[in-house]
């Protein structure tokens, strides 16, 4: 049996940075390097097996400076799961929980409640490197879900096959991997029984489990025959021929943009069933394979993009625009486009792009220069390492750093008069630090 390969190259700075973004959101200032130092097995080990929560940071605020609602006032439930990714010291805790949104994507407009949307954002956390067995389970039963895909609504009266098709297709198979539209019907047979209440000024409420409105019939499901249950239909589906190849595969997406070579994912998968479908031992896996570390390079998502920013230059969230500039760049949380999540291939597109330039001049604006520089700083060398420390001295490739230093060069070359001279450097070292953070390289980890 093929041992599931493992990077051998230099782990220093560059590679711990991208472990950072790839299982996180970014490094904070000296991160990086103090992940390096711990070499790559015990670096993966310390995202994948942290210590308790501790948030490190300013709590976060709304516009008038009053701590968030996230319960009740629109916007604030988004605001609340933006500042634990920002303060998170388990960044891997809180990257799984964030993926798991999106594998499991519910959003609130069908929902209508960012209660029970924050009840399964803390399933999602308390699963986020457990067993997908576990998980899958608990997001069947789960409220927001049973309301997002009419689980609720499906009883022996009326079967419903909302998410018995999406169970299969989004979660656990795969489109026209094994499944039949008889299945499908068969799936939503034994996924009848559950049932909740409505309260006037309240909502939905009381939601359970009633065998009263439960198919009791045989079922045919994956050619096996049974009473199945709720429960049997995620199991059925975990114990499908095709699921462990979804789930490699899907997983395997989230931390690397290109597929796996099939040696690759052959041992992933055997590393997963051997597990009883335990997730960690999988992403440990990915998170030290080669092609993580020398491998293409990934968009970052508007939401990765954001908290990346906020934790480079030690910016809180105090203010309620991200929830705007999050819609503008295309990524709400809470809110994903449908039931298949958001599409990672449409992140840098000319009706999102304006709106990654307002988010670095919204999370730069606190750091803008207004004093004129002293004549020692004003050189373009000095003003691009100084942009560059502002945002966590990020690698830059050679064609970006000659671009930003040929920019700097030629502003300043145009200071023609001593006022010029004076006041110039401070507006190109604040434009530096806009075009920088807008750059293909910060763009992509």
């Amino acid at each position: 049996m093929r041992a599931q390969p493992t990077y051998r190259g230099r782990f220093g700075r560059a590679q711990a940075e991208r472990l950072l973004w790839r299982a996180g959101f970014g490094p904070r200032p000296g991160e990086a390097d103090k992940l390096a130092a711990l070499g790559l097995h015990a670096a993966v080990r310390s995202l994948t097996r942290p210590g308790p929560e501790r948030l490190s940071g300013p709590k976060p605020h709304d516009d008038e400076k009053r701590p968030l609602a996230p319960y009740d006032a629109w916007g604030h439930d988004q605001l609340w799961w933006l500042d634990r990714m920002v303060r998170t010291r388990r960044p891997l805790v809180e990257r799984m929980t964030f993926i798991w949104h999106d594998w499991f994507a519910t959003s609130n407009d069908g929902v209508d409640s960012q209660k029970l949307m924050l009840k399964q954002n803390a399933l999602l956390r308390r699963h986020a490197l457990g067993s997908f067995d576990g998980l899958l389970v608990e997001i069947t039963r789960d409220p927001a879900m049973l309301l997002w895909l009419s689980g609720s609504d499906n009883s022996r009266y009326s079967p419903n096959e909302n998410y018995a098709r999406e169970l299969m297709e989004l979660f656990t198979i795969g489109h026209g991997h094994g499944y039949t539209e008889q299945d499908v019907r068969e799936q939503a047979r034994a996924l009848t029984g559950f049932r909740n209440d409505w309260k006037e000024n309240v909502g939905p409420v009381n939601f359970r489990y009633d065998p009263k409105y439960h198919d009791p019939g045989t079922k045919r499901i994956f050619g096996q025959r049974g009473s199945f249950t709720w429960r049997d239909s995620c199991r059925l589906c975990l114990q499908h021929p095709a699921h462990k190849t979804f789930f490699v595969t899907k997983l395997w997406s989230y931390f690397v943009p290109a597929a796996p070579p099939k040696s690759t994912r052959l041992a992933l998968e055997r590393l997963y069933v051997r597990g009883g479908y335990a997730v960690r031992p999988v992403v440990e896996a990915i998170l030290k394979h080669p092609l993580l570390y020398t491998g293409p390079r990934m968009v970052k998502s508007p939401v990765l993009y954001t908290v990346g920013l906020l934790r480079a230059v030690g910016r809180g969230i105090d203010t309620e625009a991200w929830t705007w500039l999050g819609a503008l760049a295309g990524q709400q949380l809470f809110y994903p486009p449908n039931v298949a999540g958001w599409d990672d291939d449409r992140w840098l597109d000319t009706a999102t792009f304006r709106a990654r330039w307002m988010i670095v001049a919204e999370a730069l604006n606190p750091y803008r220069l207004e004093k004129n520089l002293p004549a020692t700083e004003r050189d373009p060398a000095t003003l691009l390492t100084r942009a560059r420390a502002l945002l966590g001295d990020p690698p830059l490739t050679d064609g970006t750093a000659t671009a930003l230093r040929g920019f700097s060069d030629k502003a300043l070359r145009d200071a023609d008069a001593s006022w010029k001279r004076t006041q110039y450097p401070t507006l190109v070292a604040n434009a530096l630090r806009q075009l920088l953070a807008i750059s293909p390289d910060y763009q992509t980890c």
